[in-house]
């Protein structure tokens, strides 16, 4: 999935390193000094904050809290639905 950001490219005349800024929907920027980030590592970026925000508008269209708290105690319950496997199962 390509989340909603918006890449801005400058060219500088300027002695400072090359910058690369993603602008993300919800407003938040984040740069990147090009001399010393790869591409792979800048897409990653992308992705995983693209789905994180994916991931609070869904809640937040649920009308669900954001964002989700799980407590000491909900850690450690065990899930419905699953069996617990005894040691020499595994």
């Amino acid at each position: 999935a390509n989340p909603n950001c918006e890449v801005l490219v400058k060219r500088r005349t300027d002695e400072q390193p090359p910058q690369i800024t993603v602008t993300f929907v919800n407003g938040v920027e984040e740069a990147f000094d090009a001399a010393a980030t790869s591409a792979q590592s800048i897409r990653k970026m992308i992705l995983d904050t693209g789905q994180y925000l994916e991931t609070e508008q869904m809640f937040r269209e649920a009308g669900e809290q954001w964002p989700v708290i799980i407590t000491e105690e909900e850690i450690h319950q065990e899930a419905p639905g699953v069996k617990p496997r005894k040691a020499e199962d595994k």
